[in-house]
């Protein structure tokens, strides 16, 4: 039996992520809320929502766990002659709506989102909130590209990125990379495992050894908003 949460009591527990289906992979719980309060709770329980339109609010906590390890990340290398190039400018939190917005949008290889707009104004919130955060990559002055996702302590939990030109969305990530290693986070939870997070450097742990990395990350001084990105981060990856 799949757990109903109350929309109504955001402080209502999340059943073990033990509990999670094998089939569909990691479905745990369904309705409940989007505020505030129940996304740092499913986050810090290893859980993230994920639904469609007509659905109800679906939580997960797949098995496994596909992750990035900052510190681990090689940008290939085409990507450094891109980065060595200049032609982008990278920020961190001044335009977070317009990125979840940007991920938002329908594109070729992806015609419906799943990121509704219950979904843009809850995460809007956590940006406020200080927990929430984006990178925008520009350029020549326009928003081109851009991720977005949740920190708590050493942990980001990368929720989705987007590119208008080739190669931006990576760009955010190596720039994300780069910035996280200095402030020594744990890893980035991609969610759900897909050939193209492994060509990026992500790799696959157990639901185990995930909550694991929470338990360690996770209860450590709040690294809180708004985040701004060290001026020398380019220099890492030459």
């Amino acid at each position: 039996m799949i757990a109903w949460l109350d929309e109504n009591n955001p402080g209502q527990p999340f059943p073990d992520s033990s509990q999670a289906l094998q089939q569909p992979n990691g479905l745990l719980a369904l309705g409940g809320c989007l505020s505030i309060e129940r996304l740092l709770r499913a986050y810090r329980n290893g859980i993230f929502p994920w639904y469609s339109m007509d659905d109800p609010i679906c939580w997960w906590s797949p098995e496994p766990r596909t992750v990035i390890v900052p510190e681990q990340f090689r940008p290939a290398r085409s990507l450094r002659k891109l980065l060595r190039k200049g032609v982008f400018q990278v920020t961190a939190d001044t335009a977070f709506q317009a990125v979840i917005e940007g991920c938002a949008a329908p594109m070729a290889d992806r015609p419906e989102t799943w990121i509704m707009p219950e979904m843009v104004a809850a995460y809007c919130a956590l940006h406020k909130a200080g927990y929430a955060h984006s990178l925008e990559v520009r350029q020549n002055g326009v928003l081109v590209g851009g991720l977005y996702g949740v920190a708590l302590g050493r942990i980001f939990y990368g929720e989705s990125m987007f590119s208008r030109v080739s190669d931006a969305s990576k760009v955010a990530l190596a720039m994300l990379c780069a910035q996280l290693t200095r402030w020594q986070f744990l890893m980035i939870d991609c969610q759900m495992p897909t050939a193209h997070l492994h060509r990026l450097g992500a790799c696959d742990i157990s639901r185990r050894r995930f909550m694991q990395l929470l338990d360690e990350g996770c209860d450590g001084p709040q690294c809180n908003g708004p985040w701004r990105l060290q001026a020398d981060l380019m220099m890492d990856y030459l």
